[in-house]
């Protein structure tokens, strides 16, 4: 049998921003009609890698073939002209206009709605996508905006397509489904690349798997050829991270209720509907929940950020909050890590900023929650994904607030990150917090919490530590 022809090849590639060296000679080999998975810690070079060969960056040295043709790829406009095509972590549709629209956005000649729509329809049927064509994007779900994101490449004619953490905001069963049309995708003529921190999602899916460790590759392999262990020894240097053992204490005096809570989106509509629900000191509530089933609009009222349209909630005035989009609602990227930490409170703030004790503040933070950044003065915009993470995480951990509310805390994190964010997460709990989680890796929220209550269709209700159970409360099975 002959073997697939190369795809996408990036050799010996170098970048540096500043004193920071992102990538320090890596490569990575595609070969066509595969899924190949990219593997790193947090800060690895996995996204700079993949950015270079999107043309959003340009590499200081190093080589990038297309299809056996050596290229110069200066902007993404030259990438998508290409064939390739990348979906961001965080989205790039704009929210104020339609799907088509967007779709549209980036393309040549007169606009022509009728066409572009029937360009969206006919890749949705391609990939299995269902997708209102002339839905806005600020009403989509966060799992309808990623597959929006998955269309508009498509629909520009990407034959290798770029994925970064795709499946970080799914439920299980929209993972599930990604990753089948994904291997439908790379099994029909196509080529995937991606990135991602689950180890069980690149051995299932991916043919082939390179990984990436300070910048440089230390394996390219065929999936057949690794296990899990091995895999995690590349990404990290050694034996994967233990999580820290905490013994549960009986929990204590009640943090935050609510009685017959209703809380609408910011469109009005009704999303939690008739919750009432209590949490205790020292102890962690798990929330799970398919996409849109009312979660978000839980967690933000509980943390003061969205009021009650009905019912009644009691909770304390100091809320440490973790949201799910850290670019849109955590931080300010343009701000260094000092000033993004001046953030804490800012609402409620008076008088002048002392910045010098902030700036001391933010040196210990960086070391005690491990985030990777050079000072205190690193622009936030700078750093990894997962670092920013960890950031919003010591701003919000670091007062000790009482109530603490988060929202897919390992988003993008690598293995030895999550386990340090799931620590954290007990430590609160252990000094006395209330801690609510959500994630959409239900795995996740059963590993860390002491009860679970899942949300389906705008309600919640307690369902047992159990894997089978949670699931088929999801779908809202009795």
């Amino acid at each position: 049998m002959i073997a697939p022809a190369e795809s996408l090849a990036l050799e010996n590639i170098s970048r540096s921003f500043g004193a920071v060296r992102a990538l320090h000679g890596a490569s990575l080999v595609v070969r066509d009609r595969t899924v190949h998975a990219v593997l790193g810690e947090n800060g690895a070079g996995k996204t700079t890698l993949m950015r270079v060969a999107f043309g959003l960056v340009r590499p200081d040295a190093g080589t990038i073939r297309v299809r056996g043709r050596t290229v110069t790829i200066a902007s993404p406009a030259a990438a998508i002209a290409l064939g390739l095509g990348m979906v961001h972590q965080h989205f790039s549709s704009v929210p104020a206009m339609t799907v088509v629209e967007n779709v549209a956005l980036g393309g040549r000649g007169v606009y022509r709605a009728k066409h572009v729509r029937a360009r969206v329809r006919e890749v949705c049927e391609l990939v299995g996508f269902e997708l209102d064509p002339d839905a806005r994007a600020s009403d989509l779900s966060v799992g309808a905006q990623q597959r929006l994101e998955i269309v508009t490449a498509l629909a520009r004619g990407a034959r290798t397509l770029i994925l970064d953490e795709p499946t970080a905001v799914l439920a299980p069963r929209e993972a599930d489904d990604l990753l089948g049309m994904l291997r439908r995708f790379a099994d029909t003529g196509g080529t995937v690349v991606l990135i991602t921190h689950k180890l069980p999602e690149a051995l299932a899916v991916a043919d082939d798997v390179t990984v990436l460790r300070h910048g440089q590759t230390v394996l390219a392999q065929a999936v057949g050829a690794v296990d899990s262990v091995r895999l995690a020894q590349a990404m990290i240097g050694g034996a994967p991270p233990i999580e820290t053992r905490h013994e549960r204490r009986a929990p204590g005096a009640i943090v935050v209720a609510t009685r017959a809570l209703g809380v609408r989106d910011a469109r009005g509509v009704l999303r939690a509907k008739d919750i009432s629900l209590e949490v205790r000191a020292g102890e962690i509530i798990g929330i799970a929940g398919v996409d849109g089933a009312g979660q978000h609009e839980l967690l933000l009222c509980l943390a003061g950020r969205l009021a009650p349209s009905t019912g009644h909630i009691e909770r304390p005035a100091d809320v440490g909050f973790v949201p799910e989009d850290r670019h849109r609602d955590a931080l300010i990227l343009d701000f260094d890590v000092a000033e993004n930490l001046a953030l804490r409170g800012s609402g409620a703030a008076r008088g002048r900023i002392a910045w010098r004790p902030i700036r001391t503040c933010a040196a210990a933070l960086l070391t005690e929650y491990d985030v990777r950044a050079p000072s205190a003065d690193t622009r936030v915009g700078t750093m990894s994904g997962g670092n920013q993470q960890k950031l919003v995480l010591a701003r919000e951990l670091e007062s000790r607030p009482p109530l603490v509310i988060v929202e897919n805390p390992t988003r993008g994190l690598d293995i030895a990150a999550t386990a340090a964010v799931h620590d954290r997460l007990r430590n609160a709990r252990d000094g006395g917090a209330a801690v609510t989680v959500y994630s959409s890796d239900l795995d996740e929220v059963l590993g860390l919490a002491d009860r679970l209550i899942v949300m389906f269709d705008g309600r919640a209700r307690e369902v047992p530590l159990d894997r089978d159970a949670a699931g088929r409360a999801m779908l809202g099975a009795t």
